[in-house]
């Protein structure tokens, strides 16, 4: 039965509905290439980051993603140059794509502290797919529920897609807000794999931004002295729309350092019987002088899927700044660490 549903699924949305949108970090932040080119470099100095997620692993098909980058920012061409490879595969079709990224950002000082940056990011896409237990609904005989010859007899396409893509965006901040705007997919990669020409993926735009609060320092007690303790409170939103779908991350990070503890909700509240709600998700990290920035986050499905049927989604990253000073000396930004 199982088999028949998704087989109807395919029937009535098709192959691109499955493809036809980006894979969702719950700590967009601590993915930052990924979600906006212009964070190359961000940090002013040198980084290495990975990410995780897990999506709706009690289900029967599951969803995995991943990502890794690094970036590196020169003070002599007020530029960052970065690399990012993401992954992500999908059970039931086993489903997988690879992209591979070359990113560039150039920095423009507006005033003491405050900067602009305007990136672009080109790479290469290759989607790759295995139909050999997948039945078509025009192998479904209507009138008496019967499948017409075997699982991947209907799929006459090519199992595997290449393409190149673009990215491009814009990130303003200074010691308390910041603000960018993406749009990814520019070249308008094919994701079908049965009419190439006429199925493309949208491109995706992004808004995101926040603001950041300093709260009053605390101690803390390394057995030979204090120090002070960093306390900061934060408000950001990514709002982003890819083809008829649009979505909105809001939420609050706190950072007691060297710990963070976020809370979000992501969603789309409408009018209409069918809100677009997803989840609630919480997320505990922890951020070191040495520069090692750990976090986790578990999604709390809220949709009509359902927290027990779904499973919510994990989620981990981890990232390390490269520096030959003193980390608390270290160029400041706003942005929160992960997203929380």
């Amino acid at each position: 039965m199982k088999r028949i549903i998704l087989s109807l699924s395919f029937l009535i949305f098709g192959f691109p509905v499955l493809v036809a949108q980006d894979i969702q970090y719950s700590q967009f932040y601590a993915n930052p290439i990924y979600l906006n080119p212009a964070f190359t470099g961000s940090t002013g100095m040198s980084r290495v980051g990975f990410s995780f997620r897990n999506q709706w692993p009690t289900l029967d098909q599951s969803f995995i993603a991943y990502s890794a980058y690094g970036d590196f920012f020169s003070d002599r061409y007020n530029s960052g140059v970065g690399l990012i490879i993401n992954g992500a595969q999908e059970s039931f079709t086993q489903t997988q794509l690879y992209e591979i990224g070359l990113s560039y950002s150039y920095r423009l000082r507006l005033g003491e502290s405050s900067f602009l940056h305007a990136g672009a990011q080109g790479g290469f896409l290759l989607r790759d797919a295995l139909f050999d237990d997948v039945i078509l609904g025009t192998q479904l005989d209507i009138n008496t529920g019967q499948i017409i010859g075997q699982p991947g007899d209907g799929f006459e396409g090519d199992s595997r897609l290449s393409s190149s893509d673009f990215h491009a965006g814009l990130l303003y901040y200074d010691n308390k807000v910041w603000f960018g705007i993406s749009a990814h997919h520019l070249l308008r990669p094919p994701i079908s794999y049965l009419d190439v020409e006429s199925n493309t993926l949208p491109i995706k735009y992004s808004t995101h931004g926040g603001i950041r609060f300093d709260l009053a320092p605390g101690d803390i007690n390394d057995y030979f002295n204090n120090t002070d303790q960093e306390r900061s409170f934060a408000l950001s939103f990514n709002y982003k729309s890819q083809g008829q779908f649009s979505q909105l991350d809001l939420g609050a990070e706190f950072f007691f350092e060297p710990l963070i503890l976020g809370f979000w909700y992501r969603g789309l509240p409408t009018k209409y019987s069918l809100p677009n709600n997803e989840a609630i998700i919480a997320v505990l990290g922890v951020s070191l002088d040495n520069g090692i920035e750990v976090g986790y986050s578990f999604d709390f499905t809220i949709s009509k899927l359902g927290q027990f049927n779904s499973g919510g989604a994990h989620e981990l990253s981890l990232r390390y700044i490269f520096t030959n000073r003193n980390p608390r000396n270290r160029q400041r930004n706003p942005m929160p660490t992960f997203n929380y």
